[in-house]
């Protein structure tokens, strides 16, 4: 009898427990496709820029086409790395890797080349039975899994600041890539 109840409860518990992995994986899966996409169109627009108009801004306060770049890279780190992988945090004062000091275009296309396969690498091995576990996230309680979320806006957010920069240099941006 007690063969038979351990039998019932491991069916009816990978019956139920394996349509939610499932969907976990998924998620990973699908994520780990739109920050690939979000990867290349990136890295279009920043090729498209000529070096000589990487120092361009919109306003004087506002970041550079540079700094637009280099700080999408210090979110993806931060994100990743840090809140999701548990890693210290750079300090954003100290940091030299994400800084534009005298980087070449082609320098800060590698760093962010770099800092994607490093995002994408840890995202694979993601542990999805911590999608739900809570960090403070400048205040506010946020779960893993809406970080993953803010992490794809905040890139969204500042490559479409450098797509307006294109338009004021007189370049076309590259079409809009979908499912980034």
């Amino acid at each position: 009898m007690k063969h038979i109840l351990a039998l019932i409860t491991i069916i009816i518990y990978s019956t139920v427990s394996s349509p939610l992995f499932a969907q976990q994986d998924k998620f990973i899966e699908d994520y780990l496709e739109r920050l690939e996409n979000s990867r290349k169109y990136l890295i279009l627009v920043a090729e498209m820029m000529p070096e000589d108009n990487y120092n361009f801004g919109a306003t004087p306060e506002s970041l550079t086409f540079a700094q637009n770049l280099l700080h999408i890279g210090f979110a993806i780190d931060w994100h990743s790395q840090s809140l999701l992988g548990g890693r210290e945090s750079r300090e954003w004062k100290t940091d030299t890797i994400y800084k534009v000091a005298d980087k070449s275009k082609k320098e800060m296309i590698a760093t962010i080349d770099k800092t994607f396969d490093e995002a994408i690498n840890l995202i694979k091995d993601f542990d999805t039975t911590e999608l739900n576990d809570e960090l403070d996230y400048f205040g506010l309680t946020r779960s893993k899994r809406q970080i993953f979320s803010l992490l794809a806006d905040h890139i969204t957010h500042h490559r479409g600041q450098m797509l307006v920069y294109l338009r004021l240099n007189g370049l076309v941006p590259p079409r809009y890539v979908l499912f980034q």
